[in-house]
């Protein structure tokens, strides 16, 4: 620990006492907290942070507003986006849907599918 905070002795101080971390440290702090086995938390104690910081500029990596080095180790994961999957039109307690454009209700089973439903909508549309 002892390199570590001879490191963090050169990290520049604001006037109220706080570190002002460089973005390019920043971002190196970021990713290792990605790299296989490591955790926000013992990245953020390696570095005398409370894991929140390291969290919040995790976000702001996310949101592009920080570029990350390449490190070893550093693995990501392809992400897939799943088709959405169909959900069951509610029924109401009277078990009918009301299907209303201007002056005219249209009153469907509760069972009618979300199709059909939109054809009709679409149909009163026009």
């Amino acid at each position: 620990m002892g390199a570590t905070s001879e490191f963090l002795a050169m990290v520049p101080r604001r006037a109220d006492g706080k570190r002002n971390w460089p973005s390019e440290l920043k971002a190196r702090i970021v990713a290792e907290t990605l790299i296989e086995g490591e955790t926000v938390k013992a990245v953020a104690q390696r570095y005398e942070l409370i894991p929140s910081t390291v969290s919040d500029w995790r976000r702001i990596a996310r949101q592009g507003k920080l570029v990350l080095p390449n490190l070893d180790g550093m693995n990501f994961v392809p992400v897939e986006v799943e088709a959405p999957v169909a959900q069951p039109v509610p029924t109401t307690s009277s078990g009918t849907i009301d299907v209303v454009m201007g002056d005219i209700a249209v009153r469907l089973d509760a069972a009618t599918p979300a199709p059909r439903i939109a054809e009709i909508a679409r149909a009163l549309a026009t």
